[in-house]
């Protein structure tokens, strides 16, 4: 069930812009507040009501940078899981969804606490039922290295990673060189005015030195991620904290039936950060396409898309 582009989709960037300008599905969703073990809390969303009939598969979606219940493969994924009867809910990352966290952190992609946190929750909540997870580009980092701290102990039957960033430093340094940087601007279009949100109610100059004037002269994710990601949640220096998170280097210890999908093309990325085959434990798939651009992998034609990778998602899962 390899990706096949269509000759006339095979640009990685309309394979990526595309589903950006696409009308957004019309799903009703419930949304709920979880609370954190420190405090803070974040908003979750439902595509049906948990509380009023069982279901025999649950299936928690994790967004990207920047990333909400509007993401579009997030409102695709959950419609097509919807009609196969599972009980979809998405986690927003702290500070992601319509209120700012109380928190001076947020989340990075290798923030794996929270996600833990919540799972563990729904182990509890639906005890009898197959728990299954799927991880976008930098959730799917966090996914990936969520999964390899489970080890043999994973509550999740299944999980997939798309279009992940499996080398931070080089996917991140990536995004300032040529055509990419189009998309580092509209990424940090969106960090900056989270973080510009959470300035007005915390103190973020005697803490980190942030004021808004800093915040606003930020110029790529890189100098964000060293400002801010990185001394929020502990680390040293943007370098400490890709060096520390990227999945890459623990994909060996996973031991939950995983899909993971990419595409040559990505222009998030290069080739250059995919595993080799000695990399990857036997619980691991991966399927690499020559296109379909970072979380693309459109097919059919502009006027009646198909969307191949919500079906072979659903097939693995």
């Amino acid at each position: 069930m390899s990706f096949t582009s269509p000759l006339h989709l095979k640009n990685p960037h309309l394979q990526t812009m595309m589903p950006l300008i696409l009308a957004k599905t019309k799903q009703t969703y419930l949304r709920e507040e979880f609370s954190l073990e420190d405090g803070d809390f974040t908003e979750i969303i439902w595509n049906d009501n948990p509380y009023t009939k069982n279901y025999n598969h649950v299936c928690v979606l994790f967004h990207g940078l920047g990333g909400s219940i509007d993401s579009h493969y997030i409102q695709r994924m959950m419609r097509t899981l919807s009609q196969l009867g599972y009980l979809c809910v998405m986690m927003h990352f702290r500070g992601c969804g319509n209120k700012t966290n109380k928190k001076q952190r947020s989340y990075h992609a290798g923030e794996t606490e929270d996600a833990r946190y919540f799972i563990k929750h729904l182990v509890q909540r639906f005890p009898k039922t197959s728990l299954h997870a799927i991880g976008y580009s930098l959730g799917g980092n966090m996914l990936l290295k969520l999964l390899a701290s489970y080890g043999s102990n994973s509550p999740l039957s299944s999980a997939a990673a798309i279009s992940t960033p499996l080398e931070l430093e080089t996917c991140t340094r990536h995004l300032s060189k040529g055509f990419a940087r189009i998309y580092q601007v509209y990424l940090l279009r969106s960090l900056k005015k989270g973080l510009l949100l959470k300035h007005e109610s915390l103190d973020l100059e005697s803490t980190l030195g942030l004021n808004v004037k800093r915040i606003k002269a930020i110029k790529s994710i890189y100098e964000f991620d060293d400002r801010y990601t990185a001394p929020a949640h502990g680390f040293k220096n943007a370098k400490e904290y890709y060096t520390k998170n990227s999945a890459k280097q623990f994909l060996k210890k996973i031991q939950t039936p995983t899909l993971m999908i990419h595409s040559l093309d990505d222009p998030f990325m290069p080739s250059s950060v995919l595993p080799k085959k000695s990399e990857l434990s036997k619980y691991l798939s991966l399927e690499v396409s020559k296109h379909g651009g970072h979380v693309g992998f459109i097919q059919g034609n502009i006027f009646k898309p198909t969307f191949w990778l919500e079906k072979r998602v659903a097939s693995f899962l």
